[in-house]
């Protein structure tokens, strides 16, 4: 009787062989875990396929070179920025509350453990086209969702409302970096409610438009 053929085994400090999707995510991981730590222009591909277990050319069959893979670092990233905005704007007609959200939409991005807050907001890449492009983008997408609620709700013209939009998102980006930088001085908690108070009491001296009865 012949012994049954022993299964493949994978090779020592390499993952085994994953569907294309999670293999992305795996490497996606990895990468930003070496450019968070070591900034674009020092990490290297062959120490993100190494954090990964997989070989240099999985990682090439993946992503042609390390802008490639940075971009789409970026891309993740910014989405789930913009995303968490849209939410918290989205979930709730009182413009107080809505305020508090968008402003904590920052302050946990940037207090993700992760450190992925830097690519977006802390890139070391700027001078790249691609890179400022996408990083304007992901204000500019913030301020739009922003001032589109002003509008609706004020009356305000679009300039005015982009300007006081603009200044929202300058608010609650700066102050979580800064909080992020301090080190928990301020609780995450007072932070927030202090940045809202600063920004409602501003905001509200605006008229809310009266509501309209849908037909």
């Amino acid at each position: 009787m012949t012994a049954e053929p022993a299964a493949p085994q994978s090779r020592p400090g390499r993952t085994p062989r994953l569907p294309r999707t999670a293999r992305r995510f795996q490497l996606l991981g990895a990468a930003r875990e070496v450019f968070v730590a070591q900034g674009y222009h020092a990490a290297a591909m062959d120490e993100i396929a190494e954090r990964a277990g997989v070989s240099k050319p999985v990682l090439y069959q993946h992503f042609p070179g390390k802008l490639d893979l940075y971009l789409a670092l970026l891309d993740e990233h910014s989405e789930k920025l913009v995303s968490a905005v849209r939410a918290a704007l989205a979930s709730t007609t009182d413009n107080h509350i809505r305020i508090e959200r968008s402003i904590r939409a920052y302050f946990d991005f940037v207090a993700d453990p992760s450190g992925a807050h830097q690519l977006v907001l802390e890139s070391d890449l700027r001078s790249e086209p691609a890179v400022r492009q996408r990083v304007e983008n992901t204000s500019a997408q913030c301020v739009r969702a922003i001032a589109a609620t002003i509008v609706a709700d004020t009356g305000l013209p679009q300039e005015e409302a982009d300007l006081l939009a603009m200044g929202l998102v300058g608010l609650a980006e700066s102050g979580a970096r800064w909080w992020l930088l301090r080190e928990g001085r301020v609780s995450k908690e007072r932070a927030v409610e202090s940045l809202v108070e600063l920004a409602w009491r501003g905001i509200a001296g605006y008229p809310q438009q009266p509501a309209t009865e849908a037909p």
